[in-house]
């Protein structure tokens, strides 16, 4: 199964400000990874090529980075995720960048079914997250989407009771 997912916002603010988010990514000044509300991002040695880690039941080994603009990333977990997933901050005018997260994999056998269930809307509900908190980084109010039932649901049954709960502020705005 072809997967491509993409979660992308426009950010107020220079390619700069917004690259130095994706360069914060599993440090200790992390500014986009939301490690209060998921599973953190953990690398075994700062963020550059050759750095492997992941996030929940998510590995990786960073491929590409280029600081202030884009890392990518390639899954070495779960078996069956064959493919990359990566950030980067695109210009889009003056005082405009877009932040965008691609995945592009190829999930074979229980992998496919895996992603479709479980993985793909727990994934949504991180990325969103994420926007959202780069937003409130950059100075801009964020708009915080809500977690569909399933979501909850899943969060609830892989974490158990007292999981990790949301901890931004209710949302400013929503779509």
């Amino acid at each position: 199964m072809l997967v491509l997912n993409i979660h992308e916002r426009e950010m107020s603010a220079t390619a700069s400000a917004v690259g130095g988010l994706i360069n914060s990514l599993a440090s200790e000044h992390d500014s986009l990874w939301p490690r209060t509300m998921w599973p953190p991002m953990r690398l075994d040695r700062p963020l550059g090529v050759g750095a492997s880690g992941g996030h929940g039941p998510i590995s990786y080994v960073v491929e590409e980075f280029v600081p202030g603009q884009t890392v990518r990333f390639r899954f070495t977990r779960p078996r069956g995720f064959h493919g990359h997933h990566w950030f980067e901050a695109i210009p889009a005018g003056e005082h405009k960048t877009l932040l965008r997260h691609t995945i592009s994999l190829n999930a074979k056998g229980p992998a496919s079914l895996y992603w479709s269930l479980v993985i793909r809307p727990l994934h949504d509900a991180l990325l969103e997250d994420a926007l959202a908190l780069a937003q409130a980084a950059l100075g801009e109010p964020p708009v915080v989407r809500t977690w569909s039932r399933w979501v909850k649901f899943l969060r609830r049954a892989l974490s158990g009771p007292g999981s990790r709960r949301r901890k931004m502020q209710p949302p400013l705005s929503s779509e």
